[in-house]
């Protein structure tokens, strides 16, 4: 069997242009011509075109390839050892260049395109991402993930201040409000509730009744969640709960 240039050019996905320089330049030279002076390529040489593709996507000079595959004492199989040690390194080092991409798009979608010192101001001394894997691996396939990621995606510093500033302010009026004696079934207990339940789906997704009384559990059950509302006095997270669970009962009701 003998190939045209042109069918050569379509199964390699180059130009007939290269093919005729690498004919030019020694590289590549076809083992046939038809009687009209075309250039007609074997098995052999398409073979050999592999291997010069093959070390032209790891980036060899055309040179280096033509002493590569022109050299004597080469075996064949050698070749091919040596090019599956470059590409399996190659393959590694861009795995950790999308690694290095995908954890750049993550903060940034995750809204967290601020500086470490912007970072700090807004956030204090907690890491905003620390637990950024666990959340896509336990909520990455929700619709209620994917609208947080979009929203927050545009937030600037002075968002996430006032996003911070106005759970802060809800938290000092749920923790006076606990001091007072107020029960987590009565009305004042229960419109803080909703009020957590907006601040929710204002800032990050629309958050449902149900969704939310999913989320005054978990805020007891997590001791990570339960330490956070904890500290702003202690058993406040079970206190949101039942008035979570109580708000929600009558909505849904």
């Amino acid at each position: 069997m003998n190939y045209s240039v042109g069918q050569v050019a379509g199964f390699a996905g180059v130009t007939v242009r290269t093919l005729h320089h690498y004919d030019d330049i020694g590289l590549l030279v076809p083992s046939e011509r038809s009687h009209a002076g075309h250039r007609r390529y074997s098995d052999a040489d398409l073979d050999r075109l592999q291997q010069i593709l093959f070390y032209r996507e790891l980036g060899f000079p055309l040179d280096e390839v033509a002493a590569l595959l022109d050299d004597p004492d080469a075996d064949p199989r050698a070749h091919l050892r040596r090019q599956h040690e470059l590409l399996t390194a190659r393959i590694e080092k861009l795995r950790k260049m999308a690694a290095a991409v995908e954890h750049a798009m993550e903060a940034r979608t995750m809204g967290l395109n601020l500086t470490p010192e912007e970072k700090f101001e807004v956030f204090g001394g907690k890491d905003p991402e620390q637990y950024a894997e666990e959340v896509e691996a336990r909520w990455g396939d929700t619709d209620a993930y994917a609208e947080s990621q979009r929203r927050t995606a545009s937030y600037t510093k002075e968002d996430w201040k006032r996003v911070q500033a106005e759970a802060a302010d809800w938290g000092e009026r749920y923790g006076a409000l606990m001091s007072a004696g107020e029960p987590p079934t009565g009305e004042p207990a229960m419109a803080l509730a909703e009020e957590h339940r907006q601040h929710i789906c204002t800032w990050f997704y629309e958050c449902s009744h149900e969704l939310h009384r999913c989320l005054g559990d978990m805020y007891v059950s997590d001791e990570r969640f339960k330490a956070f509302y904890d500290a702003m006095r202690p058993g406040l997270a079970e206190h949101l709960r039942d008035a979570i669970a109580a708000n929600a009962a009558r909505h849904t009701s």
